[in-house]
């Protein structure tokens, strides 16, 4: 089992801060079946018709992560937690397309639950993992394709440094056509009760496995 652990710093700042974390083994990524991407499709139009007189920030979701990002000293507005960019895309109608199981099934994961999630190829990781707060000067090139500031941002660190974060992961660890290890991480919002995050994570493995084949292991880090 992959050593995860939330530095003392975090847990200072946001005492209830807590994750699920998921290994996955000998899965097999592909395109995403019919029922997965007609599933996206309609729960975007759906949000959309829920968003027609809302704005995306008053969703307390977003809220409690926005304000997540003030408390580590990272501006929301200029940084958006990844929740909030897909939310503001279905707004706009620029739809999410299915792009292959893994990713399509996060978007989705991410849309129903306004939290931000990564999955990371387990094979292109190095180590332990540690969740912490971003130093000066640390940066890398997210999937986004811009060079990312990660500085007063939550990022996850393996022993060749920083590959993800609630904001946008890096472009190091991806999970591809090719992988069949692979790590996620749901970045619960703290107000979460512990038995809801770990119905939400056993969930979102369950379905995964559906879709994916292989095995998986679940638990929550934080909740020590």
């Amino acid at each position: 089992m992959l050593e995860i652990n939330i530095s003392t710093e975090l847990k200072e700042i946001v005492p209830a801060f807590k994750i699920g974390v998921i290994e996955y083994k000998n899965i097999t990524v592909s395109d995403s079946p019919q029922m997965l991407k007609g599933r996206l499709q309609l729960f975007q139009e759906s949000i959309y018709f829920d968003l027609e007189n809302k704005n995306v920030s008053e969703l307390s979701g977003i809220q409690e992560w926005r304000s997540l990002f003030k408390l580590t000293g990272k501006d929301p507005n200029r940084y958006r937690p990844s929740s909030e960019a897909l939310y503001r895309r279905v707004k706009k109608q620029d739809y999410l397309v299915a792009i292959q199981s893994a990713i399509d099934l996060n978007n989705f994961f991410s849309l129903q639950y306004q939290i931000p999630i990564g999955i990371y190829d387990m094979d292109k990781l190095d180590g332990a993992v540690t969740i912490r707060i971003g130093s000066s000067g640390e940066e890398y090139t997210g999937l986004n394709g811009r060079v990312n500031s990660l500085e007063n941002l939550i990022i996850s660190v393996d022993r060749n440094g920083p590959f993800g974060s609630p904001f946008v992961d890096s472009n190091r660890t991806p999970v591809t056509f090719t992988t069949q290890n692979a790590l996620q991480i749901i970045y619960h919002a703290p107000s979460t009760e512990i038995e809801n995050a770990q119905r939400l994570t056993q969930s979102l493995m369950e379905m995964f496995i559906n879709i994916h084949g292989g095995e998986g292991t679940y638990r929550i880090v934080g909740c020590e």
